[in-house]
């Protein structure tokens, strides 16, 4: 393993806008390098474009990183002008219509207890991403996972602070206090987006937000438009609770795994920290997520059940589309991006 360069400290905290990949994310992103006015026009109708493919899920991601910290020379007003606004429906509404086609789930009756239970589940022979790295991944495959999870971990909880306002009672108390973990307590340096970002320096990669937007496949941007689609509409308010219930409950044991590959290549200790705080915080989250803010929620409106499930069978499955590809090409030898990583 080589040395880790660690890059610039005080990074741009805003991205460029990214390359297109295909006829939608190209008519997204030319359009927002213009000013918004009421003659602008975006297509009508966008095809039948593969739903967890690259151009229509970069076409997400754009639009969504609207809502959250915008793009170098992006107009704000932007933001809620309404034909970007009506492509965005379009895009998600095919991004949803494979997700409820594509879950276990949907359309029966919703067991939420049983949902959370499995997982808990932990195969004996695991196969996911991190038992990969834990047995048998090298320090190019580590770098490579990190800078995909970048995507995300550098916003961390950001999405999931969409729906505090629509919630009530215990499970509105509860889910804050669990943000409130994800913040740092009130501490800026502890925020767990910032722990990211030392980590990556540590790990010799760039530190900057969406700094690796164009080597991520699209896979990984489906796993962070999944939160960003559930928390921009009321509607689905349930199903980002059990996106965030799923993800605390499977963090802490992949955190774990994560400490015992960077252990087993010898990685710097300050690439640990991220994950060895994910094992402690996320046990305790998963049972707050479980009982306070779930049970409250169904306690109130039973007939959300069904809404969780779905976030969670949801949350599982675009893992699982993650999963498998970045293990096809790491077991043939190839790298996962589409682009090296480099500092």
């Amino acid at each position: 393993m080589s040395t880790p360069r660690v890059p610039d400290p005080s990074p741009a905290p805003v991205a460029a806008l990214p390359l297109a990949r295909g006829p939608l994310s190209a008519a997204v992103i030319t359009a927002l390098r213009e000013r918004p006015g009421p003659r602008t026009r975006l297509p009508t109708d966008i095809g039948r474009p593969k739903p967890y493919g690259d151009d229509l899920q970069l076409a997400l991601q754009v639009c969504y990183e609207l809502h959250y910290r915008g793009f170098v020379d992006v107009d704000a007003a932007w933001e809620w002008h309404p034909e970007l606004l009506r492509l965005r429906n379009a895009l998600e509404q095919r991004f949803l219509a494979a997700l409820r086609a594509d879950v276990p789930g949907h359309g029966v009756a919703a067991d939420v207890t049983e949902a959370l239970d499995e997982l808990l589940v932990e195969p004996v022979n695991g196969d996911g991403l991190t038992h990969w790295l834990r047995d048998r991944g090298s320090w190019p495959q580590v770098r490579e996972y990190l800078a995909m999870r970048s995507i995300y971990h550098l916003k961390e909880a950001d999405p999931h602070a969409w729906v505090i306002p629509r919630l009530r009672g215990q499970a509105k108390a509860a889910l804050v206090a669990v943000e409130f973990d994800e913040f740092g307590g009130g501490r800026g340096e502890r925020m767990h987006s910032q722990l990211y970002a030392d980590l990556l320096a540590a790990a010799g990669l760039r530190t900057g937000y969406l700094g690796y937007v164009e080597h991520v496949p699209p896979e990984a941007f489906a796993t962070v438009n999944l939160m960003s689609l559930f928390g921009l509409h009321r509607g689905l308010r349930a199903a980002l609770v059990g996106h965030f219930a799923a993800a605390e409950i499977s963090t802490a044991p992949s955190a774990h795994r994560m400490v015992l590959a960077l252990d087993r290549l010898g990685a710097p200790e300050a690439c640990r920290f991220f994950f060895t705080e994910h094992v402690e915080a996320d046990a305790v989250h998963e049972q707050v997520m479980r009982r306070e803010v779930i049970g409250d929620l169904l306690a109130r409106e039973p007939e959300l059940a069904a809404d969780v499930v779905f976030g969670i069978q949801a949350t599982e499955l675009l893992e699982g589309h993650l999963a498998a590809h970045t293990l096809r090409h790491w077991r043939e030898g190839s790298s996962a991006l589409r682009l090296p990583v480099t500092a």
